[in-house]
C-alpha cells in the first residue's frame, strides 16, 4: 500500500537544479544517440526490461522558447500518453503548464519526430488509462497518493 508521505528530502532548493541539469543531460544524450542512450529508464531489478522514455517538447508560455525534457510515456494506437505527476509533489510541473496555454508540441521517441496536440484526458478517459499507466510504471500510485492534486494524464495526438 502507498504512503501518504513522499520520501524526505524532495522538497530540498537542490532538487529542482539537479533535477533541471540532469534532464538536460538526459535531451541531449537522448538527441545524439537518437535514444539509444536514454531512451529507456530500468529502475532496480523489479524492472526486466525499461520504462520507455520519450522527449516531449512544449514553448514556455512566458518566454515562446521552446522546452525540451525527458518523460516516462505508454503508446495507445497513434497516441503517446504521459502522465504530469512531478514525483507527486504538490503544484503541476512547469511543462504541463506550457502545453495547458499552448497544446502544440513535438515528441520524440528515438529517431521518430513527430507534431503534436497535447490535451488532459477527461475524467473517463483517466480511469480507463491510468490502470494501464501504473502497469508501466508502478510509482504513479505512490506519486498520487501523496499529493491531493489529481495528477493529470496527457494525450498527445497527431497535428
Amino acid at each position: 500500500m502507498p504512503s501518504k508521505v513522499p520520501p524526505k528530502g524532495l522538497d530540498s532548493p537542490l532538487v529542482p537544479n539537479f533535477m533541471k541539469a540532469a534532464s538536460r543531460l538526459h535531451v541531449e544524450a537522448y538527441r545524439l544517440t537518437n535514444g539509444r542512450v536514454g531512451g529507456t529508464w530500468r529502475v532496480g531489478s523489479a524492472f526486466r526490461r525499461g520504462v520507455p522514455i520519450c522527449l516531449l517538447t512544449t514553448r514556455g508560455r512566458k518566454t515562446g522558447r521552446p522546452r525540451t525534457l525527458p518523460l516516462l510515456y505508454m503508446r495507445d494506437g497513434d497516441r503517446v500518453v504521459v502522465v504530469a505527476s512531478q514525483g507527486g509533489l504538490p503544484r503541476h510541473p512547469m511543462w504541463y503548464l506550457n502545453l495547458r496555454a499552448d497544446p502544440r508540441v513535438v515528441v520524440r521517441i528515438g529517431p521518430d519526430v513527430r507534431r503534436m496536440r497535447a490535451r488532459t484526458a477527461d475524467e473517463d478517459e483517466r480511469a480507463a488509462l491510468w490502470p494501464r499507466l501504473v502497469e508501466v510504471y508502478a510509482d504513479y500510485d505512490d506519486y498520487q497518493s501523496w499529493t491531493d492534486r489529481e495528477i493529470p494524464v496527457v494525450i498527445c495526438e497527431p497535428a
